[in-house]
């Protein structure tokens, strides 16, 4: 089965994430490795001096593009402005971390 651009569905992907808005200090990283735990993703999560959080993002395509789509909306107390994705080829991330 093949997806709308003709890549293999299932396949290995990895999307480099930056996320604005109102993100730090307010439990964005921590949920967001739950949320990578729930979809089975690999990969890290940081906050930037800027303000703005950095995550990457490896594992099969539907799940890496949930955990994107859920980065639109992040934590309770959080406030997404926006959120650029570049995509990348995987480097083969085992395991999800909260970086400092």
């Amino acid at each position: 089965m093949n997806d709308a651009d003709g890549t293999t569905a299932g396949r290995r992907v990895r999307a480099h994430v930056h996320v604005s808005g109102r993100v730090q200090g307010v439990g964005y990283r921590a949920a967001t490795r739950r949320r990578a735990d729930d979809q089975g993703v690999d990969g890290w999560v940081l906050n930037l001096a800027d303000g703005r959080v950095e995550a990457v993002f490896e594992g099969p395509r539907g799940a890496v593009t949930s955990a994107v789509e859920w980065c639109h909306e992040g934590s309770r107390a959080a406030r997404v402005d926006g959120v650029d994705v570049a995509w990348e080829e995987p480097v083969g991330l085992d395991g999800f971390e909260v970086r400092r």
